[in-house]
Formats: structure tokens, sequence, C-alpha cells
């Protein structure tokens, strides 16, 4: 954790700290503590100085900033243990896919402020208004065999779940394999895409796009009757600083138990969860169309799909309508 994250850490932990006990805690001059205060200031961050008290911190930007995201994380066993945060860019994943090839380790978390091609499943394009939604992709090292990599998708989808639920009263539906639904809109995806041999994984680009502050208005029109976000449904702004940090910490937090084994859990929580599961569903999956009942998971994260005449179809990707 580097300087301005640890002064930031520092003053959330306590109502206020003085430049002397800083100084002391970081290794820094107080001159140090200072330059940075002032920085952080010019950024947004609102922080009182006390000659006799020291800094507290009033209020923080509508802005994503990696120092301030590894304040609010604190330890993590893999994701968020390196931030970058981008103005604009074509699409995180394509940044994150890059830095891949480079060899950064497993945990990187590349978030952008706007995409100008961010891209969701099948091809389809993900609309990234500046400054008003979460947009980020994570770089994945797991230990898994190919097709065992649809527990992630499942582990991301219970950990937005999650986060979205821990900063407002919505408890959004999850929509096999990959959505994330409330009142049958959807306000967030997940897109996972694999780098590998035939029996091994070299990494996955999990990119996460979640529709924070959206107005009806920046929605395109096509998608306005079947895409929502958490302001359109709250009435009121969402903290996406906050809401970020919540998602880092829940998508490390199933990770380890993706890597520890411990799957169940986490596809427990996901049926608990989800819309799909006991409908009568179509799935089209490449070139074919599969249409039963929606039963369960099966270890790996696969759907498991009853068809009319009782054959158990597993479907580990396609795109999943609920028929009414």
């Amino acid at each position: 954790m580097n300087l301005d994250a640890a002064i930031l850490g520092a003053l959330r932990a306590a109502e206020w700290a003085s430049g002397s006990d800083l100084s002391q805690r970081l290794g820094v001059t107080r001159a140090a503590i200072w330059a940075r205060i002032e920085e952080l200031r010019s950024l947004g961050y609102q922080i009182e100085a006390s000659p006799h008290r020291g800094y507290r911190l009033l209020a923080c930007p509508d802005r994503l900033h990696a120092d301030d995201l590894a304040s609010r994380i604190g330890l993590v066993r893999a994701v968020g243990r390196e931030i970058r945060v981008f103005q604009q860019t074509s699409s995180t994943s394509d940044v994150l896919e890059k830095l891949a090839r480079d060899g950064v380790r497993e945990g990187m978390v590349v978030f952008a402020e706007t995409q100008s091609r961010g891209r969701g499943r099948l091809g389809r394009e993900w609309i990234s208004p500046a400054g008003k939604g979460l947009w980020l992709s994570v770089l994945l090292r797991p230990k898994l065999r190919p097709n065992a990599v649809t527990r992630i998708t499942v582990a991301a989808a219970v950990a937005m779940a999650r986060a979205i639920q821990s900063q407002s009263p919505l408890k959004p539906d999850i929509k096999w394999p990959n959505d994330l639904m409330i009142h049958g809109r959807k306000i967030a995806g997940v897109l996972t895409e694999l780098s590998g041999e035939l029996d091994s994984v070299r990494h996955v680009c999990l990119g996460i796009g979640v529709n924070v502050n959206l107005l009806p208005e920046d929605l395109p029109p096509a998608t306005r009757q079947t895409a929502t976000s958490l302001r359109i449904e709250l009435g009121r702004t969402v903290d996406r600083p906050a809401l970020a940090a919540a998602l880092l910490r829940e998508l490390d937090a199933v990770y380890a138990r993706v890597l520890d084994d411990d799957f169940a859990v986490i596809a427990d929580e996901w049926s608990d969860r989800c819309s799909t599961l006991g409908r009568n569903v179509s799935v089209l999956a490449g070139n074919r169309r599969i249409s039963g009942r929606a039963e369960s998971l099966d270890e790996e994260g696969a759907l498991l799909v009853r068809t009319e005449h009782g054959h158990l179809e597993r479907i580990i990707g396609g795109d999943v309508t609920l028929d009414k």
C-alpha cells in the first residue's frame, strides 16, 4: 500500500489523525504528510486540518482513485492487490489482456471511468457512460481445468449481488450465467474470457459492468425496457467508490472459495439468488436451441436443463431466455 492509500486508510480508521502520528506510523516527515494531504485535496477529497487535532476526512469525490480503493479494501488474498484506473479506454478487458501477456500477477484490477468499446457476451456492446457505472476487469490465474472456469462466472455473479445488497436495500436476482436483474431488468453483467490450453488455464479475464448512476436517457432506446441502474431503482445516487470497494472485497472472498475447492458453498448461495432455476427456459448454445426446465448447477457451474423428453442437458454457455 502506498503513502496516499495509507493516509486515507488512517483517516477512515479514526475521527482525527494527527500529523505526528501519521508521520511516525508511515515513516515519513510531517512535511511529506502535508504534501500528500494537499494532493488529495486537489483530487477532490475534503480534508479538514486542525492545529491541535490533526486531519479529518469529511468527504470523498465521486471518482475512482486507485489509492482510495486500496485503502478501503485493506488486505486481500488476490483480487485488488494492484489497481489501475483509466479515465478512458477502449475496453478494460483489452488493457488487462495486454497486461496478462506481459506477465503481471493475478489480482490486477483495471477500472475505466468510460469505455469507447465496452463489450458484453456474444459480442454485444456495453454502454459505459463516463462516471456513471463500474466498468472493470480482473486478471485471474486459477489452477483449474478449462471446463471448471464457469465456477468463476458463477462466483462473480454472487459477489456482485452481495456488493449491491451491502450498499443498498436492493436484492438482485441472478439470471444464469452472468446477468444480475432487478425487477426483471438487467443491472449488471459478467464476461469471462479464458486463455489456455486444452487441459490448463493460463489466465482468465473477468470483465464486469455495473449500471450505477445511469439515468433513463443514458440507456440506449432499444434497452430501456430491459435494462436499469441502481439510481433508477433507488431514486437517488449511489456512492460508486464505496460500491467498487465492496465489489472487490466480495470478489476476493468468493475467488478464495473457488481456489480452496469450496465451490459448493458459492453454488448454494447462487441457487438461492437465481431466478433461472425452476423455470422453463430456452437456451441458444451455438447452433443448438435447447428447451426445458432449469434444474440446478453441476459441480463445475454448468446449468442442468431437463428437456421435455426427460433428457438432462448440461449447458456451459449460451443465451438463456426465460419462458413465460
